[in-house]
């Protein structure tokens, strides 16, 4: 991370938002998912800040954000979103959110479209919307039901958490795994009962993110432009979930990438949202993502 990142606490919402940021230019706001923190960006944000007002909240809940007691609805961290972008006098950003932050980006993008310039979304799914037939087809991911079952996951798992976000972490990196810095910042940002209380809260929060969903795509529309960037295992089924309610969508598929695509794949990833932002040009990347990714 080669840029300044300078970490501050803004209150939103009655909470405080732990929040990083680095470099000048338009906005862009990185939105993580579980289990990460803010850190998840790390590989990108330098890159990113050479053009761009980098602004990478730790989301309601994780890392050193307010442990609140309840908000982890799509709706609530959408207005949390807001509340930042407010308190840093932006008026308008573009937003690239994976995983648990991809359906609040996508309503932020729907209810509050001046504020949007443009989308990118990555491996999540987006409530009931239409689309996602063929990857729930035997059902949804293990940990869905797990995580939402109140209380239990955070009794099972105390004394535990160590290795259960390893499991997280080696599944979404095709094995590898992270660089310890960022193992142990993760796993310090789960430890204990109300940090796990906090992350499964967003899973116990999927049926009312999922009703916000249903209901802003009603009478509304996703106008802005939009990526939508697959890898294993979602692939295509977010931007087919998309592509009824977006004016000007983009796919693609990352080919053998983990889940946690900015840690797994942050080149490739680079070289697609780099000319998508519309700052910059090719021209502009550093050598290391100009050249080819390993296989």
């Amino acid at each position: 991370m080669s840029a300044t990142v300078q970490v501050r606490r803004i209150a939103v919402n009655d909470i405080r938002l732990t929040v990083a940021t680095a470099g000048a230019g338009p906005a862009i706001v990185l939105l993580h998912g579980f289990p990460h923190t803010w850190r998840l960006w790390s590989k990108i944000i330098g890159p990113l800040s050479r053009h761009h007002r980098v602004i990478a909240p730790d989301l309601r809940g994780f890392g050193a954000s307010t442990r609140a007691s309840d908000g982890y609805d799509a709706g609530t961290l959408a207005d949390d979103i807001t509340g930042i972008l407010d308190a840093l006098a932006e008026p308008t950003a573009a937003v690239i959110a994976i995983d648990a932050g991809t359906p609040v980006a996508v309503l932020l993008a729907l209810r509050h479209p001046d504020r949007i310039r443009r989308l990118v979304v990555m491996e999540a799914l987006l409530g009931s919307l239409p689309g996602a037939e063929d990857f729930l087809a035997a059902g949804p991911p293990w940990w869905f039901g797990f995580h939402a079952v109140p209380g239990l996951a955070e009794k099972v798992l105390i004394g535990h958490e160590e290795q259960y976000i390893d499991w997280f972490l080696a599944a979404g990196t095709r094995g590898h795994g992270v660089p310890p810095d960022l193992r142990a910042a993760f796993i310090d940002a789960y430890t204990g009962p109300d940090a796990l209380r906090c992350a499964f809260s967003y899973y116990r929060a999927m049926p009312a993110s999922a009703r916000q969903l249903d209901d802003a795509v009603i009478d509304r529309r996703i106008t802005m432009p939009t990526l939508a960037i697959g890898a294993h295992p979602v692939g295509t089924a977010l931007e087919k979930q998309l592509h009824p309610i977006t004016d000007d969508l983009t796919g693609h598929v990352i080919p053998d990438c983990g889940h946690i695509i900015p840690l797994d794949r942050p080149r490739e990833l680079l070289r697609l949202v780099t000319p998508f932002l519309g700052a910059g040009s090719r021209g502009d990347l550093p050598p290391d993502v100009i050249a080819p990714a390993p296989a």
